[in-house]
This record gives structure tokens, sequence and C-alpha cells, in this order.
């Protein structure tokens, strides 16, 4: 009885049985990508926390992908999005999941900000800008695992003329050569320097230094 009468069911109620709601091809991060970019035009980027400001570097590195979980494993394996963007290359590629583009990408982002900071000091009596000069130094150096001396050359007027890492060393030590310091400063022309040494444990310690000439030589001690 009960078969006959399946079988004898109108269609409309056969088609109505096997209609299935309609499934969207989108990703279900699609979504999530709008509202974090909302979030970040509305409130700015400051109210998103590290590993969210991660997200949306990420996006356009990894279009097709859920970039939430990458961005947590970055930030639990670096420490934070300052040291995530200012880690070496070598480093990054370890993380599952990080390849060229990404790390691309993060070195976009590095290379951005250091350019950004740049030009407060650029064309500027470094002096007279001393914070702005200390922000340049921390955004590209602070981050980094090896020790490192930088020299900045300054003309008469104390403005910035070439910023240059005269040594990398390893993780606790680098090699400085006076020699050398000083034969830069009369190759760039420079009438004064500052030696900053960043230490491992991302302290920066600087030494400001006039550099004196005499008979076009040099006899300022470094």
């Amino acid at each position: 009885m009960v078969r006959k009468y399946l079988r004898n069911r109108p269609k409309t109620w056969t088609a109505r049985l096997t209609k299935r709601s309609p499934v969207s091809d989108k990703p279900h991060y699609t979504g999530h990508r709008q509202r974090l970019r909302q979030r970040l035009l509305q409130s700015g980027a400051e109210a998103l926390p590290d590993y969210e400001l991660l997200e949306l570097v990420l996006f356009s590195a990894l279009p097709r992908q859920d970039t939430k979980p990458l961005a947590k494993q970055l930030i639990d394996t670096f420490g934070s999005f300052a040291e995530v963007v200012a880690a070496e290359p070598n480093a990054l590629k370890k993380v599952p999941g990080v390849g060229d583009a990404v790390i691309a990408t993060l070195k976009t982002v590095q290379g951005a900000s250091q350019r950004l900071a740049q030009q407060h000091i650029l064309d500027k009596p470094v002096l007279s800008n001393w914070q702005a000069l200390l922000d340049y130094l921390r955004i590209s150096m602070a981050f980094g695992m090896t020790e490192q001396f930088r020299v900045l050359f300054l003309n008469k007027k104390n403005i910035l003329i070439a910023d240059e890492v005269q040594q990398k060393g390893t993780v606790d030590h680098t090699p400085v050569y006076p020699r050398e310091i000083i034969k830069r400063a009369l190759e760039v022309g420079a009438t004064a320097i500052i030696m900053v040494h960043k230490h491992n444990c991302f302290v920066i310690s600087y030494i400001f230094q006039w550099v004196i000439y005499r008979n076009n030589q040099c006899v300022g001690n470094v």
C-alpha cells in the first residue's frame, strides 16, 4: 500500500523533496576579509590586534586562502607584527605556508616603513629631529637577530648625507674598523658622524662624534 502511494505521488512532491537550498560558491573567508577591511577604514590600524593587521597584509600574497591561521602562527613564532615584518627570509621560510609571495609582501611593508621614517630626517638637521632619528633607527635596526654597526654621516649643517651599515656580526659580536669609518667620512665629505650599535637584546646605543679636518685630512678620533 505504501509503495503504491509513493509510486503515484504527485511529481511536484518529488521535486519538492529533492530540491536543495542554494550553496554559495564564495569561500567562507570572503565576508571576513570585507569586515576586516571596513574595521581598518573606520577605526584605523591602531584598533586592530597584531594578527589581524598581519592578516590584511597577507591578503594580497594569498588571495585565495584564509590568512588568519598563518597570521597567528607567524605572531606565535616571532612575537609581534614588527618582528614578523623584520624577520630574516630564511627564518620566515621555516614557517609552513610561507613562500616567496608572503616574504616579498612582508619585505615590501618593511621597506615602506623604513622609507617613511627616513623622510622625517632627510634634508633636516638631525640634532633638532632627534626623536625622529631614533624612531628611524628603531624601525631599521631593532628587530634584527644579529648585532649591527651603522654610521650616519652629517654635513656641516648636521644634515644627513649618508646612512650606511658598516658591519653585521653574529648574535653577540660585530667588528668595527675605525680607519674604514674615517676613510668613508673623507669620501662623503662628512663633518660629523653618528655611530650606532645595535645589540642583540634589541638595545641601540649611539655615539655622536665630530670629524675635524685639517689641511684636507681628517684628524678627529673615532
